[in-house]
């Protein structure tokens, strides 16, 4: 008999032997064994003592999250149509085990009863989170309440899932196979990896696509007007109605979604969604967070409205458009940063092999954090992935996957998951080390070059790994407030932005740039003009992120499901804080997997507060450079303040005593303004 490797918990995932068949079997078993559990830890003779119910309880229901975990994970990088129905099969019946579990008021008694003060400070911060969860689960509720709460959490699931897989349908039904001259300014590489997709499906020309490698490149460079509107069309226009006649419509499915949701907040006491969101959150209310971003747009609004008209003129005198139209902007702000600043994306480019960045970024978390990292052994999900080990002192702390390319079956973008906590296992008395997954969508490498990074995929893997260093850098042996667990989302940021500082210091980029045909580093005449650009147009980068938020915050704040209709409070919002004229016919919301799909909902405004918090954390470094005769010693000595006092704490305190305990003050805007430019 085969054993299932879904059941295998002795090591790491057998990501290699995975089949869709496996999958059924392994979650009823597990989802079987964790009810028992269930059932024996909520019998009245059972102690109410955290490391008994630990020990019964939570060893099973971590093997469940784990097994499920890595179902979820390949149904993300490497989705076949087999282990899409696999997932599909079984996710009602984990969302609602998981949902009944949170939700269980004999299991909720049972964590009351339990003597706080004989915990220890990770165990009374877990302890204290479990009870706010119970009652954010549904455990309160009762009868007729606590089923529909039940069937709500099962629903959303299956609509978010499907939100998902309609996004990234309709992202790869697109193609348009362009005719040699039609590429115009498109940069080479671009062009090459185009030809060999054509080829790929035999087809003549070059295949384009929505993907990020492909569409973006289209957006800047491309001297069509014509191609860059094809393109950007079906990119706003995806899982909407006006894409493939409807075949991915996600309307609907948003329209349900916030109807469940509101639902939802009403049975647990709430008048809108937004106000659940915000109850593990640093911020105090929705309308706490309206005042953020709307005080922070009226800041930048000046300044994107200045970039707006300096693209209008440019695009005017140089290019000949006199009407620029929505496809035309990133082309003309591509265009007028080269001209103004003397470089392009596309030379620089040519400085980011994926192999040395990686060096570069390896060379500075080993010297900032003390650890080594090491190339280790674990079975993958595809060639491409590399697997690697944290090191200090002799002794391996953590681990993690990397997979960088992007592919089909991949959904875009990019992110931080965890494999497993660290944890000193109750049942074992072992410590368990964390595991992480890193994965981002780069192009990958042609004619046998390495992958070329954009300088905004070498900030991308920065901001990956900052979440992942808050992972595997914790020193929190409590499962759920070790590491990332427990940290509340909107300082959840607060890591990965502070990691993204490093791309602009010269003394990092001269250590991982290498000339991908000549091998020479990036020339620090180059790196002036990129520093000198670095806040070009961050008055319309901060609108942009502003425009997300307020959606977001004011869709989930309407207490009335049937007026909060996504597209008309996009528009409305567009209206109040956007600067450039868009197209009626763009579906934004319709993609916006964050919101519908990503556990970012009502929660979005995290990527600005946190950005405020990481300017501020940076600020210490740049302070320590500036005040000290020995500028890297004092760096390296603010390095381990931050490493003990934010990633070494994860979620055993809040964020707010992290950030006082390492900048001995609340968080200030000033770094933030100063960073953008708009000081």
């Amino acid at each position: 008999m085969t054993t299932n490797p879904l059941l295998d918990f002795s090591d790491l995932p057998q990501f290699a032997a995975i089949q869709p068949s496996h999958v059924a079997e392994a979650v009823d078993t597990l989802i079987a064994q964790a009810k028992t559990a269930l059932d024996t830890v909520t019998k009245a003779d059972f102690p109410a003592d955290w490391k008994k119910l630990s020990s019964t309880l939570d060893v099973q229901t971590e093997k469940l999250s784990r097994a499920w975990g890595a179902v979820g994970h390949l149904n993300a990088v490497a989705d076949t149509p087999e282990l899409r129905a696999a997932y599909n099969e079984k996710l009602a019946a984990v969302s609602e085990f998981y949902t009944a579990l949170g939700s269980d008021e004999r299991l909720f008694a049972k964590y009351k009863a339990i003597d706080s003060a004989a915990l220890n400070a990770e165990q009374k911060k877990a302890h204290s989170n479990a009870l706010r969860s119970f009652k954010l689960g549904g455990a309160e509720l009762q009868g007729a309440a606590k089923e529909r709460f039940a069937a709500i959490q099962t629903r959303l699931s299956e609509l978010s899932q499907k939100f998902s897989e309609n996004t990234l349908d309709s992202t790869e039904a697109f193609a348009y196979f362009a005719a040699e001259e039609e590429l115009d300014g498109l940069p080479d590489d671009v062009k090459s990896t185009a030809k060999q997709l054509a080829e790929k499906d035999g087809k003549g020309g070059y295949k384009l696509t929505l993907k990020m490698p492909c569409y973006l490149p289209v957006m800047q460079y491309a001297k069509s007007s014509a191609l860059r509107e094809k393109l950007y069309m079906a990119h706003n226009t995806r899982a909407s109605e006006l894409f493939e006649g409807g075949k991915f419509d996600n309307t609907p499915i948003m329209r349900e979604i916030l109807a469940l949701r509101q639902e939802e907040s009403k049975l647990l006491g709430y008048t809108n969604f937004a106000q659940v969101s915000l109850v593990p959150k640093m911020a105090n209310s929705p309308e706490e967070v309206v005042s953020f971003l709307r005080d922070l747009g009226k800041r930048a609004k000046p300044f994107a409205q200045k970039d707006v008209q300096e693209m209008r003129e440019f695009a005017a005198k140089e290019l000949g458009l006199s009407d620029p139209q929505a496809w035309d902007w990133p082309f003309i702000g591509e265009k007028l940063k080269e001209a103004k600043y003397s470089f392009s994306e596309q030379e620089v480019k040519q400085y980011f092999t994926a192999p040395k960045v990686l060096a570069g970024l390896f060379n500075i978390i080993q010297t900032l954090f003390e650890v080594d990292i090491q190339r280790d052994q674990a079975p993958v999900w595809n060639p491409k992935v590399e697997f690697y080990a944290l090191m200090r002192g002799g002794q391996k702390i953590a681990q993690f996957y990397l997979d960088t390319p992007a592919r089909d079956g991949k959904r875009g973008g990019a992110w931080m998951n965890d494999v497993h906590s660290r944890w000193l296992r109750p049942d074992t008395n072992q410590l368990q080390i964390p595991v992480a997954h890193l994965i981002c969508n780069f192009a990958d490498g042609v004619d046998g070059k390495p992958a070329l990074l954009t300088h905004d995929d070498v900030i991308t893997l920065f901001h990956e790994f900052g979440h992942g260093l808050h992972h595997m850098l914790t020193q929190v042996s409590e499962r759920d407030v070790s590491g990332i667990s427990g940290v509340e989302w909107d300082a959840v940021e607060l890591p990965s932005q502070f990691m993204e500082n490093f791309c602009w210091e010269w003394d990092v980029l001269k250590h991982m740039t290498a000339h991908v045909d000549t091998g020479a580093p990036l020339p620090r005449e180059l790196f002036d003009k990129m520093l000198a650009a670095k806040n070009f147009q961050s008055g319309l980068q901060t609108i942009r992120q502003i425009e997300f938020a307020l959606f977001d915050m004011l869709m989930h704040m309407e207490p009335d499901s049937t007026k909060a209709e996504p597209l008309e409070i996009s528009r409305a919002v567009h209206k109040e804080v956007g600067v450039l004229p868009r197209p009626a016919q763009v579906r934004t919301p319709n993609s916006f997997g964050h919101v519908f799909s990503g556990g970012y909902a009502a929660g979005y405004y995290s990527y600005k507060w946190a950005e405020l918090l990481s300017a501020d954390a940076y600020a210490a470094f740049e302070e320590a450079a500036t005040q000290s005769g020995q500028a890297a010693a004092a760096q390296i000595e603010v390095g381990r303040k931050y490493r003990k006092e934010v990633l070494e704490v994860g979620g055993s305190r809040s964020a707010a005593e992290s950030f006082a305990a390492f900048r001995g003050r609340a968080p200030q805007l000033d770094a933030l303004l100063r960073h953008s430019g708009m000081a």
